[in-house]
């Protein structure tokens, strides 16, 4: 009886070993499989933008959430992190894990570029329009029946008069309005010491620098501080629908700034996350008819000409320049103003 036994229990045991052995292989199917779906299809996105873009980025996400289900059959979120565009830009050369930035100035994506290659060399060239689906312009926004009578640059420096603008130094647009001023100066004073007199003087009615935009929006709307606000177009838009319209105004001065708005996929983040495809993806989108009818919605300038035409009467001819063409590039313009005790930092400490 136990000679008999032994060939039955090592039969079952055979038997017990090949379903494990058939078990794990299919388990490690299923889990490599697993992962290669998850690789291929990450749980969210990263949108690093800056102060201003919140509530336009909220809307394309939910129409891109809903594409990307429709298109893949896969859920995904999309995350944003907003504030003053070059501080956005230092904290992802910190750690901050972004998947694509959408910034407004090309210079907060070069030194994304300079600083341990986080973005390609090459990243105008990936988008349309050179990596900007949007462009804004700079406006003053004043108070109901404008009672300051303020129409240009040069009303701004009047004695008494307080002008609200974010700090340049960590704000794209701080840093296109300090631009405008000194570009306005250059043209009505002849030199660059007649320019710097006058962004000089201008800054000298600044009470309070926020580090973004919409903080300087709140200084001005909410907290009740200024005669002005110099920001981005879209926010007198974003003034109306919080506090009614009519409470403020818009005055297009003179001479104002061709305010780019670039995009770039973070090439090191998408790649550790594998969510380059979803990044590529979802930029693609600004693009599409629909995402550029939203721009249009939320007052910013849709780079698509057609949609922008159809859009004429939101958006009014302004005389404007590109800093490329008329101050020399981001780069002259980061190494003469903006670094650390040139033009910028000798106004602010002088005035």
């Amino acid at each position: 009886m136990f000679a008999s036994y032994l060939p039955v229990k090592a039969g079952f045991s055979a038997r017990i070993e090949g379903w494990l052995h058939r078990a794990v292989l299919v388990a490690s199917f299923l889990l490599i499989g697993g992962i290669v779906a998850f690789a291929q299809s990450p749980a969210s996105l990263l949108n690093v933008s800056y102060d201003v873009s919140r509530e336009l980025y909220k809307d394309i996400n939910t129409v891109f959430i809903a594409k990307w289900k429709a298109k893949t059959g896969q859920g995904i979120a999309v995350n944003q992190s907003h504030g003053g565009s070059s501080r956005q830009a230092l904290s992802v050369i910190g750690g901050l894990e972004a998947d694509v930035v959408t910034m407004n100035q090309t210079a907060d994506i070069d030194i994304l570029v300079e600083r341990g290659g986080l973005v390609a060399k090459d990243w105008r060239k990936a988008f349309p329009f050179e990596a900007a689906p949007y462009t804004s312009t700079t406006v003053f926004i004043v108070r109901k029946g404008n009672p300051k009578a303020l129409k240009d640059w040069g009303d701004l420096v009047r004695e008494g008069l307080q002008v609200i603008v974010p700090n340049p130094k960590t704000s794209g647009n701080g840093r296109y309005t300090y631009l405008a001023a000194w570009a306005y100066g250059l043209k009505t004073k002849g030199s660059e010491a007649g320019a710097k007199d006058f962004v000089k003087a201008l800054f000298a009615n600044v009470p309070v620098l926020d580090g973004g935009g919409r903080g300087a929006t709140t200084t001005f709307a909410q907290r009740e501080i200024g005669d002005v606000l110099i920001t981005f177009e879209n926010e007198a838009t974003a003034l109306a629908k919080e506090f009614g319209e009519g409470k403020f105004e818009v005055v297009y001065p003179s001479l104002s700034v061709d305010a780019t708005a670039p995009v770039a996929i973070v090439e090191t983040v998408t790649a550790k996350r594998h969510s380059r495809e979803a990044a590529k993806a979802y930029l693609d989108f600004l693009y599409s008819a629909e995402a550029q009818e939203i721009i249009a919605k939320h007052s910013f300038r849709p780079a698509d000409p057609a949609i922008l035409a159809k859009y004429r009467d939101r958006f009014p001819a302004v005389q404007s320049f590109k800093v490329e063409d008329t101050l020399g590039g981001w780069e002259k313009v980061q190494r003469e103003h903006f670094a650390d005790g040139t033009i910028y930092d000798q106004i602010m400490t002088r005035r």
